[in-house]
């Protein structure tokens, strides 16, 4: 019982009547959002955190003082989650919990009515690709990833009858050419990655794009002050223990800044959770 009146007090619960005879259910909030059945649902990124995350900040001090990464092989991250296909589905559960939000007011933020086709980096499980390609009928897009996560994004795209309208194209976004695209969208992505990767990454992207093509970041953009975004300092200290002292977040002027010394010339914030943005480099 306390532990039911425990999420009756931060409000994920409802109770009707008191005692014994009380009686339990769902908020809407919790309907929505934590209910497996539900298309809302992102409770994806709780499971794995259960799972997973939780027990490596008990060695945040180690990766504080020696910089050095905190998961499973202390050597490559996604080698291993690679590795084990129910790990993977686990991590593709957990990234959409933490997205889909964000990707879904993407999808009605941006513009993209101005254009024909999009080419989302990392793509994953075509999450974003499915949302883009649901919002708008006349968009074509290219999920691009490792052939690993390329099989669960194909499989993904024909249960939502998207076949025709989303291509998974296999590939490595540090060796292989980019998928030309209109726009290209990178969720979640830098952040994983050093200075240099960062700039390859962003580089690259600009040579995909034609003239008047756009780079779409969405992230947990830490604010310029460094004082307000909380979420994002903290999911900046989760890359540093997961990849070590290579891999931070960053705020809007720090990618504006990169960008525009590779060649963006034009650059736009939206607002798309209440933890996340979307920063805009236009070509």
């Amino acid at each position: 019982m306390d532990m039911l009146d425990l999420l009756v007090s931060v409000k994920l619960l409802n109770r009707t009547g008191d005692g014994p005879s009380a009686v339990y259910s769902n908020t809407d909030e919790t309907a929505t959002y934590l209910d497996p059945a539900k298309p809302g649902y992102i409770g994806g990124i709780l499971e794995f955190w259960d799972k997973r995350n939780y027990r490596f900040w008990d060695t945040i001090f180690e990766v504080a003082q020696t910089g050095e990464a905190q998961n499973e092989s202390k050597t490559g991250f996604f080698e291993t989650l690679y590795a084990e296909p129910a790990r993977l589905e686990a991590f593709m559960a957990a990234m959409n919990g933490s997205s889909l939000h964000a990707f879904t007011e993407m999808a009605r933020a941006f513009p993209f009515e101005n254009y024909r086709n999009v080419t989302d980096i990392g793509g994953a499980d075509a999450l974003p690709s499915r949302l883009l390609a649901r919002a708008h009928d006349h968009l074509t897009c290219a999920s691009f990833d490792l052939p690993e996560v390329t099989a669960i994004a194909r499989r993904r795209v024909v249960e939502d009858n998207l076949e025709h309208r989303i291509t998974c194209v296999s590939g490595n976004f540090f060796k292989d050419h980019f998928p030309p695209a209109d726009v290209i969208t990178m969720g979640m992505i830098l952040h994983d990655w050093d200075l240099e990767q960062k700039h390859h990454l962003i580089q690259k992207a600009y040579e995909t794009l034609q003239p008047g093509g756009a780079l779409v970041v969405i992230e947990a953009l830490i604010d310029d002050a460094r004082r307000e975004n909380t979420y994002g300092l903290f999911m900046s200290l989760t890359m540093l223990m997961e990849f070590g002292d290579r891999a931070f977040d960053f705020s809007a002027v720090e990618f504006e800044t990169w960008a525009r010394e590779i060649g963006f010339k034009r650059f736009e914030t939206f607002s798309l959770t209440g933890i996340t943005r979307a920063v805009v480099a236009y070509k």
